[in-house]
């Protein structure tokens, strides 16, 4: 359990549900209007992995939120694309998107869940979890356990984020 840093209300992670998808988007919108994705793609990755979405659920509204699911080593998605379910087995836990509002980012909120889904990817035998940082985000990463991966087969791929958006992985092994 957490507790948002300026309200001291308790915050909770919790299984995302359809019912949610309007207030993901909304979160979605606000925290990472660079980065725009159609509530398609939020509902998409629900289908596509349940257990790897959640919310950080306030006393009032969702103060957070988190969507990941087994993927590819070194293929991370495109910005707003729908997914067709692996036809070979993955090779990475891929985070797709970790957003907090400001008021909880210094909760410990985003740590408790990174730990949550390393329990998750282990438990389905995968060796790593990767991600995309956008906004700044590399040293949250870092603080996490996450380092980023230089191959410049990925550069134009990371471009279609930003100019400094970095490829990172974890190892779980």
């Amino acid at each position: 359990m957490s507790a948002n840093a300026m309200t001291g209300e308790p915050l909770n992670w919790r299984v995302m549900t359809v019912a949610d998808l309007p207030a993901v988007k909304a979160l979605a919108d606000a925290i990472h209007p660079r980065f725009p994705e159609d509530e398609a793609v939020f509902a998409n990755r629900l289908a596509l992995h349940p257990c790897g979405c959640g919310v950080l659920q306030g006393e009032r509204a969702i103060a957070g939120y988190v969507v990941g699911h087994p993927w590819h080593f070194k293929q991370p998605p495109a910005l707003n694309e729908l997914l067709a379910p692996p036809t070979t087995p993955p090779s990475t836990f891929y985070i797709h998107d970790l957003a907090l509002l400001p008021e909880t980012r210094k909760s410990g909120a985003g740590a408790v869940v990174v730990e949550m889904l390393a329990a998750r990817a282990r438990l389905m035998q995968l060796p790593n979890m990767t991600l995309v940082a956008v906004n700044n985000s590399v040293h949250f990463w870092r603080r996490q356990g996450f380092d980023i991966v230089v191959d410049p087969t990925l550069d134009r791929q990371l471009r279609s984020y930003d100019e400094h958006a970095s490829y990172m992985r974890r190892e779980l092994t």
